[in-house]
């Protein structure tokens, strides 16, 4: 049997790691899992690690879920994988109608995908082709905020406002035009959250007046900009966006990809605003964390602009796994979870619990911004403690059994949604412990 030790060795002979300066494992070793269990993975040693990031924002109701293991080991005897160009079949089309179900509809209408970025691809390209079809070929540009992610493709990149992507790979794309955010934490001496909001809707609106003959979409985080440090708005930012897209007939993209499937405190983050936008994006947490599942929900109206005799008229794009069952039927188990054990409900308690875990960290005098929306928190550490902070932080936490990964200087609670009374005291607590460890 290989040793821990001989995994590690072979991975970082063999294996590439994402978002990874290879060179840093010279100093701190990968950590080869070997098992995982509700909310905690374990290593070969038997050391186990509270997932309190939820890998990466996938694991919704924790790993080698029961339920969800039996739907897979029942769909493998049915399908593993057929073709979607000509062929359908049941566990893609249950999926679709239920989500379309819970947007009321009013998004009737699913492309698949394996990822993220695939599916921010999608919609972009969506937009564009539905201009040109619709006569207003013209309209080629788009918007994002500032700070924003959107996913590592290069389409995708170029709606993304990361300098170390931009810089590495700017030459490859057609730049966004970037516009202010609403995070609340901009706010200036006496503004509340809602004048940061106003400014930034302003500043949209003065875009719009000049370029909108030119712009296709406007893409957005709901709520939460995850990857920028967890940059939290309030609902009235979405709703007014919305508005602003209808005046100047500019399509709204609805990034849901890290913030749907429940995080916020409902199930789509737009609900919380009572809009629907153009195109919304999904993936993570949509198969539970289990197997690579995006898509791209959009209205009848989208739809029919592709509906046509001519193929150029049509949506190209293609993917070989388009629609896989085993995916899909990994996401009707996660939904079920959600239908059966009343999830949206329950987590408003676990987030109030979560809300109690961050009030000692709140009051450490390095602690700044402390914030939460739904299933996730988040709060600031001052910035004097910038250097190495947050691989500093991930390696300690490690040694209390925590999975944490800072983003610079932002440290983030994103856990799966079945934590107990117990996990989520541990959490805070421990959190705490490692922060006074690393702001020495």
């Amino acid at each position: 049997m290989q040793s821990a030790d001989d995994w590690v060795t072979r991975s970082l002979a063999s294996v590439w790691h994402p978002c990874t300066q290879m060179q840093h494992h010279e100093t701190m070793p990968l950590v080869a899992i070997s098992h995982g269990r509700g909310a905690w993975l374990y290593d070969h040693q038997g050391q186990r690690y509270l997932d309190a990031v939820s890998s990466w924002w996938v694991n919704l109701f924790g790993h080698a879920n029961p339920r969800i293991n039996e739907a897979l080991k029942d769909q493998l005897d049915r399908l593993e994988h057929a073709m979607l160009a000509g062929f359908t079949h049941e566990p893609v089309v249950q999926l679709s109608e239920r989500l379309a179900a819970k947007t009321r509809h009013a998004l009737g209408h699913c492309f698949y995908a394996s990822d993220g970025a695939s599916a921010v691809e999608i919609a972009l390209k969506m937009s564009f082709h539905y201009w040109r079809n619709s006569g207003r070929s013209e309209k080629q540009e788009f918007v994002c905020l500032q700070g924003s992610y959107h996913g590592e493709t290069v389409g995708a990149l170029g709606v993304t406002d990361v300098p170390v992507f931009t810089e590495a790979y700017g030459g490859m794309y057609q730049r966004a035009h970037v516009v202010m955010s609403p995070d609340a934490r901009q706010a200036k001496s006496g503004e509340s959250d809602a004048d940061v909001a106003v400014r930034a809707i302003q500043a949209m609106r003065t875009l719009l007046e000049r370029r909108s003959d030119k712009i296709a979409a406007v893409i957005v985080e709901p709520l939460v900009q995850c990857a920028v440090g967890m940059a939290m708005h309030a609902p009235d930012y979405l709703r007014q966006l919305r508005a602003l897209c209808d005046e100047f007939a500019v399509h709204l993209i609805a990034d849901e990809i890290a913030v749907g499937c429940g995080r916020t405190g409902t199930f789509f983050a737009c609900e919380q605003a009572a809009i629907w936008p153009d195109f919304l994006c999904l993936s993570k947490g949509i198969s539970g964390g289990y197997l690579p599942l995006s898509l791209v929900m959009t209205t009848d109206n989208v739809y029919q602009a592709f509906y046509h005799p001519e193929v150029a008229r049509g949506f190209l794009h293609s993917h070989s796994y388009t629609g896989n069952p085993l995916a899909c039927r990994a996401a009707l188990a996660t939904l079920q979870i959600f239908d059966d054990d009343d999830v949206i409900s329950h987590n408003q308690l676990r987030a109030k619990k979560l809300a109690q875990a961050l009030q000692p960290i709140a009051a450490h005098p390095q602690v700044s911004h402390v914030r939460q929306r739904g299933m996730i928190a988040a709060f600031d550490v001052s910035p004097t403690v910038r250097e190495g902070f947050a691989r500093r932080f991930f390696t300690t936490a490690l040694q209390k059994e925590l999975l944490l990964r800072p983003i610079g200087t932002t440290v983030y609670w994103m856990p799966p949604f079945m934590l107990s009374d117990e996990e989520m005291t541990l959490l805070g607590e421990r959190t705490l412990e490692v922060l006074q460890l690393t702001t020495l």
